[in-house]
């Protein structure tokens, strides 16, 4: 298998990462941090968001939580957005739905991180390709994103 797309980009930007294969599919946030060797809270999920035509925002969270909308909507000053389709994760982002990452996107967008992912040190994100993750340290992320802020969005009720 040639290197995915993720591991390029942030070989590019001198960002020290690992790759690992999953031996099977995935059926579960569990079953995906169990194997990488991670807690579940490690995994990152990277979410699309559609703000209006044409105009996107990525929210990277950790885990199983939720992202309060409430709190999405009042951070970015806007009283409607929706999460994007498959089809359209796939054409913002060039990647498909359970690989994507805020890296080597096709389309460059605002990125968010829930506060959830900077209480790690170690994180893992989509590479691109789907069964294969990118493993790298949660300081190496934050640099990597540069201007992305930190902000808390989860349910309130969940913390």
């Amino acid at each position: 298998m040639s290197e995915p797309p993720v591991s390029l980009a942030l070989t590019a930007l001198h960002i020290p990462h690992r790759l690992f294969t999953h031996p099977g599919p995935v059926h579960s946030l569990e079953q995906a941090a169990d194997e990488r060797g991670q807690t579940p809270e490690q995994v990152v999920r990277s979410l699309l968001f559609r703000l209006e035509e044409g105009r996107y925002l990525m929210v990277l969270a950790a885990g199983s939580g939720q992202v309060s909308w409430a709190a999405l909507r009042g951070h970015l000053g806007v009283k409607r957005l929706t999460t994007a389709d498959r089809d359209e994760v796939q054409s913002v982002t060039g990647y498909p739905i359970g690989a994507v990452a805020p890296f080597g996107l096709s389309t460059p967008m605002p990125v968010l991180i829930d506060s959830s992912v900077a209480e790690q040190t170690e994180v893992s994100i989509g590479s691109g390709v789907r069964g294969t993750t990118v493993i790298l340290s949660t300081a190496d992320l934050l640099a990597g994103l540069g201007d992305a802020q930190v902000v808390s969005l989860r349910d309130e009720k969940m913390d």
